[in-house]
């Protein structure tokens, strides 16, 4: 029974990425609809990585003793200094850790 949950969730995600890359052409899109598809990643980006870095494990807003807020200052700062993805991850993670070990 489980094998048949995955099979058919595996059909189903595969199907929704290749109609989705098949038939929504975009230059046969109105540019109205465009534009306003063109603000989705800036809005979903947020709405994922948000509540990984301000909630704790138990879903509550934890800004006094966490670490994760420092870490992701850190790397927003060298993001936006060096413009380089690689220095953004490891200034980041690097500035978690430090931060949980010491």
């Amino acid at each position: 029974m489980i094998w048949y949950g995955i099979i058919i969730s595996g059909i189903l995600n595969f199907l929704t990425k290749f109609l989705s890359l098949t038939y929504f052409d975009t230059s046969k899109m109105n540019p109205m609809v465009k534009k306003i598809l063109a603000y989705v990643p800036s809005a979903v980006f947020p709405a994922i990585i948000f509540p990984g870095i301000f909630l704790d494990t138990n879903g509550m807003i934890d800004i006094e003793n966490n670490p994760k807020i420092y870490a992701s200052i850190v790397a927003v700062i060298i993001g936006i200094l060096s413009k380089n993805i690689l220095a953004t991850i490891f200034s980041g993670l690097a500035t978690y850790w430090f931060l949980i070990f010491i």
